[in-house]
């Protein structure tokens, strides 16, 4: 049952890393749940450790398992966060290598806490037998004709067909060639895998609105992903390893080249370390809403639908309307007073 349980909340907290989530609230009752899960679960893996057999050098046997770390902190009054001095953490380990450090404040502490997720990108996983993408060149002839080949490509791909399950489809952009706006997601999900299109869940169907309230549809943008298949493991979903999006990549710029958008923009973390690069240093409180660029276009960085269906307040889903207001302004698209004023008056 802990293992269980365990596994869960470990996928869900890979699942919010990888939208870009930094931060998830935490609640008096939700921290001493995890307290005793983390206790329970240590005590299992010493009991494992005991029985688990020894390499020459004294380690367990096999590959030592990737690490996240947690932390809770508070806020000031004042809403800036303070995190607490290393020696008021007690760390617990988990079974798996996750550690979770708590605070142990003897003080009046408010009432609210948040629970940081250190973020750490995977650098190998199940797929760690990629092979380097293939160089390929594109055909001559108009836009649908080269999109046609390389949809056509990407479909057949070995590796990335290799990389689907039976009765599940690799995913490939879609929207208009001649869009001035190319929206850029991070993998498919359950729903996109059974479509093989981009953005058809739950976070599509937010995304769609939001392009809505642009006062666009999504026959007047493109839509494409850092990745063609999705990762997986046993329960849920996981983020890209690098090797997966490097294999990735040149369809994805294929695609840029051919709808050649003014705009891209980048949702959520993983789309931002697919299209730029991993940087462990980055995180997206401080990159979104900032303009850089990519393959010589303009690049707006935000946060992912999925990270608003979640966890967003009505003031995160200002700031991400507010960047796709400077996405609307650069791209000519008139903004109405109406449009100025969603979110308006939600508190930061």
């Amino acid at each position: 049952m802990n293992k269980e349980l365990f596994l869960t909340l470990r996928e869900e907290l890979k699942r919010l890393a990888a939208a870009g989530e930094e931060f998830v609230a935490l609640d008096e009752s939700s921290e001493r749940a995890l307290k005793a899960l983390a206790a329970s679960c240590a005590a299992e893996a010493s009991e494992a450790r005991r029985q688990t057999p020894k390499s020459p050098a004294g380690q367990p046997q096999g590959a030592r398992p990737k690490t996240i770390s947690i932390s809770s902190e508070r806020r000031k009054p004042d809403g800036d966060e303070e995190t607490l001095d290393s020696s008021t953490l007690s760390e617990i380990r988990f079974a798996d290598k996750i550690e979770i450090s708590t605070a142990a404040d003897p003080t009046n502490a408010p009432e609210k806490r948040k629970l940081k997720i250190m973020r750490q990108f995977p650098e190998s996983g199940p797929s760690s037998e990629i092979p380097k993408p293939v160089p390929f060149s594109m055909p001559e002839g108009d836009k649908r004709e080269r999109w046609e080949f390389l949809k056509n490509r990407v479909l057949s791909d070995a590796v990335c067909n290799a990389h689907v399950k039976p009765g599940k489809k690799v995913v490939f952009g879609v929207g208009n060639l001649d869009a001035k706006i190319f929206f850029c997601g991070e993998a498919p999900g359950a729903d996109e895998e059974i479509q093989g299109e981009p953005f058809v869940g739950r976070a599509g169907q937010l995304l769609t609105k939001i392009i809505g309230a642009m006062g666009l549809s999504r026959g007047d943008v493109y839509i494409g992903n850092i990745m063609n298949w999705r990762p997986e493991v046993p329960r849920g979903n996981r983020p890209p390893t690098q090797e997966e999006m490097e294999y990735c990549l040149p369809y994805l710029k294929a695609q840029i080249e051919i709808v050649n958008p003014q705009i891209v923009v980048a949702l959520g973390m993983t789309a931002v370390h697919g299209l730029l690069g991993y940087d462990p240093m980055r995180r997206m409180g401080k990159v979104r809403g900032k303009w850089t660029t990519f393959d010589g276009r303009d690049l707006m960085i935000t946060y992912h639908p999925s990270f608003l269906l979640q966890y967003a307040s009505a003031a995160m889903k200002r700031l991400v309307w507010e960047d796709m207001m400077a996405v609307m302004e650069r791209a000519g698209i008139p903004i109405s007073e109406k449009q100025r004023g969603y979110y308006a008056n939600a508190k930061q």
